[in-house]
């Protein structure tokens, strides 16, 4: 039986949420992100993107190339409650789904033909009840596999579908740029002009083998790309992996302070794990074990990040909230779930470019000395008493 993976992706997603609720910015060069001279471009439209602009510019480039450009600081807090609705409708009708980003998702239908029509039309249907009921332009592709699906949506775009039938994967692959492999960047695409291969039939022509010469593993990846093979699984969304720690006193406590510390340490510890593996959580849960052995979990719905500083300010309010002093703790653990990857997408819309390259300079030094290397000073416990002043 051959698979039937379908790859929906929301077009120019945030600008098109901003459009929902402001009109006049449709068919405009609209730019999602800080317009100051340390501002990021997010995400823009279809429109600013004619002028060169793109995810990941500075904003005083992007002004530059497109003066005219309308700036929108945007709403993460709306982008996500979006992001959740779609996902909700997948959920509704679709028998396993996999949400790959805020704004992408995967869908498996295999064996589906038994009771639809065509899996074409019900995919189509399916996009059309998105349209209808979120009023998001969306895209989707729908082949045997991830990796054509993905690519089938990028040819479809903007605001349409393709259907790549079994059999006709490396025919519709072929003329395509060798850039529309996912995963290709730009080292890569060097290294392969060099090599006189620009378009992606010339990989099909090689062997594996050659191409593992070449590029080593990934040489190989890029091969049964091109060929269209690709075996991976639809990854239920309910199944993936959440990020979680916690610690255990020696002695119970309901020292306030204390308890801040360690979960500022978590929330460190967890952020950069995060970010480690280009992850963003949509929900915070802190949980807490009494002194009688009881437990308690307090779990909070937050727009999409991986940034400390947010996900600290949630944590420390379901502390505040759930926490009055009494009674004892002996036990408080920090979970994120709800992992979808984008998180350089969401990471520009959320902070502007100082901010962004702080975390990274950060990150750097955990990577190279290890993750206790850098640390906030409220998170670290004094190794001495702080000394006092006596009288005279």
């Amino acid at each position: 039986m051959d698979r039937r993976i379908a790859h929906f992706d929301l077009d120019s997603f945030f600008v098109s949420v901003e459009c929902l609720r402001d009109k006049s910015l449709l068919g405009k060069p609209v730019i999602i992100g800080g317009s100051s001279e340390r501002g990021v471009v997010a995400s823009c439209s279809y429109e600013a993107r004619k002028f060169g602009i793109h995810s990941a510019m500075p904003s005083m480039q992007a002004k530059k190339l497109c003066p005219h450009a309308i700036f929108v600081k945007g709403n993460m807090d709306l982008y996500s409650d979006y992001s959740r609705r779609v996902t909700r409708i997948f959920e509704e009708q679709a028998p396993l789904i996999e949400k790959a980003s805020i704004d992408e998702h995967y869908i498996d239908i295999t064996g589906m033909d038994r009771f639809i029509k065509s899996s074409f039309l019900w995919t189509q249907e399916l996009r059309q009840r998105i349209i209808k009921e979120t009023g998001l332009p969306i895209s989707f592709g729908l082949s045997t596999g991830k990796t054509v699906s993905k690519m089938a949506t990028n040819e479809a775009k903007p605001n349409g579908e393709k259907y790549i039938e079994p059999g006709t994967e490396k025919a519709f692959l072929a003329p395509l740029s060798v850039r529309k492999i996912p995963g290709i960047g730009s080292k890569t695409f060097v290294t392969l002009s060099n090599m006189g291969i620009e378009k992606i039939e010339s990989i099909q022509k090689m062997t594996k083998e050659a191409m593992y010469k070449a590029l080593g593993e990934n040489g190989e990846s890029i091969w049964r790309k091109a060929n269209g093979i690709n075996f991976s699984p639809v990854v239920s969304f309910h199944e993936q992996k959440s990020i979680s720690t916690e610690t255990t006193f020696n002695k119970d406590t309901a020292d306030s302070e204390k308890l801040k510390n360690v979960l500022t340490g978590m929330v460190d510890e967890l952020a950069f794990s995060l970010r480690k593996i280009k992850k963003v959580s949509a929900c915070v849960t802190l949980k807490l074990r009494y002194s009688d052995f009881e437990t308690h979990t307090f779990q909070t719905h937050i727009p999409y990040t991986a940034a400390d500083h947010v996900l600290l300010r949630k944590v420390m309010e379901l502390f505040r909230k759930n926490y009055s002093g009494k009674p004892l703790i002996r036990l408080i653990g920090i979970r994120f779930s709800d992992l979808v990857s984008g998180l350089n997408q969401i990471d520009l819309f959320d902070d502007n470019e100082e901010m962004a390259n702080l975390y990274q300079a950060m990150d750097r030094i955990r990577k190279r000395f290890g993750e206790q290397a850098i640390k906030r000073a409220s998170s670290i416990k004094p190794s001495v008493k702080p000394l006092t002043m006596g009288k005279d």
